[in-house]
């Protein structure tokens, strides 16, 4: 029986392009209360909702992600940091998360949690690259330019996106061997996802 605190993306998910694309839209979230990242094949951003706090902050971050993920056929979100469990905000971050893959799960979009150092991997060959050193990957890499507040979020969910597409079969780019080992450390959809090709 699946239950709300079940990590297991919802089964029986089929992936249905849009028409005339051929290349699934694959979103990239690295989850953050103060500027969370979220990008496509090559597109990036960050959502900083400034002064709000709590269950504010919260609404318009969670209202803001379902708006952008509610086409794509598969999202990478980035996982939980157990090693900052106890720093300030970790209770409502983890909160956070939850809402989103909730949601993700309530509309049958198929999620892929990512740990830290696979996102980190993929754009460099490293898992504990810096962040620096993962905006540099992401630049080089795929073309995404990530500047100003929030560019080390906005290239970690980059990273991520380009990592799902290449799961799927989809790579924008030949990555490195040292690069493609990242897919190996990811908790992809437990059930086929079917793309046309």
């Amino acid at each position: 029986m699946t239950t709300l605190f079940d990590q297991t993306p919802a089964a029986g998910l089929t992936i249905r392009p849009a028409a005339g694309t051929t290349r699934p839209l694959v979103i990239g979230v690295d989850p953050s209360l103060t500027s969370l990242g979220i990008a496509g094949a090559d597109w990036a951003d960050a959502l900083r909702p400034k002064k709000l706090r709590g269950h504010a902050r919260l609404a318009w971050l969670l209202t803001e992600v379902k708006d952008h993920v509610k086409a794509a056929d598969l999202v990478v979100i980035e996982g939980p940091s157990y090693g900052h469990g106890a720093m300030a905000g970790h209770h409502e971050m983890a909160g956070l998360w939850w809402a989103i893959t909730q949601a993700l799960w309530t509309r049958r979009i198929p999620y892929a949690v990512c740990p830290p150092a696979q996102r980190a991997m993929y754009a460099t060959g490293k898992g504990n690259a810096g962040k620096g050193e993962v905006r540099d990957g992401v630049s080089r890499l795929f073309g995404i330019e990530c500047e100003g507040p929030g560019r080390y979020d906005q290239a970690d969910a980059a990273s991520m996106a380009h990592l799902g597409l290449h799961w799927l079969g989809y790579p924008t780019v030949v990555v490195p061997a040292l690069h493609a080992r990242a897919l190996d450390g990811v908790r992809w959809p437990t059930t086929p996802v079917a793309v046309a090709r």
